[in-house]
């Protein structure tokens, strides 16, 4: 099974460029992030078109993940357990989940696809918010090594451990 994971930013202005690239390199799963649409908004059809099936998580203009297999996927999960929703202003008990998340089986694979919260400067509200991602990432991922003999987490994980590996460090 050749598996590919792809940061889109924006699947609805790329869907071309994506099917020629599915055909030029024979992948079977690919994991998308920042597909920036919501699910009624995904352009299924030139995939479909091209013989992929699709799951897809997006709320909105922001974040959103999805899979696109010519391989049977099955136990489609969106979100993982204990993650944390984020919203600066929120005054609820619980502040609204973002679609950063998914995982799907194929052939006896468990795969997520992630997309992990930009944790911006230090002193953001975003930063705790991204560590608290991480260590509920941390958490559900031992229990799916626990559960699956094969899974690969892949995605856009917003980690830029040195000044080069930033635009404008």
């Amino acid at each position: 099974m050749r598996i590919a994971t792809w940061n889109i930013n924006s699947i609805r202005t790329r869907v071309d460029r994506v099917v020629d690239w599915l055909a030029a390199s024979d992948i079977d799963v690919l994991a998308l992030q920042e597909t920036k649409c919501r699910d009624d908004q995904f352009p299924r059809t030139a995939l479909e078109a091209a013989g992929y099936d699709i799951v897809c998580h997006g709320l909105s203009q922001w974040n959103g993940v999805a899979f696109v297999s010519r391989l049977p996927m099955t136990d489609v999960t969106v979100g993982f357990d204990g993650m944390p929703g984020f919203a600066k202003d929120h005054d609820g008990e619980d502040p609204p989940l973002e679609a950063r998340a998914i995982g799907v089986t194929v052939g006896g694979v468990r795969l997520w696809s992630l997309y992990v919260p930009n944790g911006r400067s230090l002193d953001d509200p975003h930063f705790d918010y991204k560590l608290r991602w991480l260590d509920a990432l941390r958490t559900s991922t031992a229990t799916e090594m626990a559960t699956f003999d094969q899974l690969a987490i892949m995605g856009d994980f917003n980690i830029a451990p040195f000044d080069e590996d930033c635009g404008d460090p």
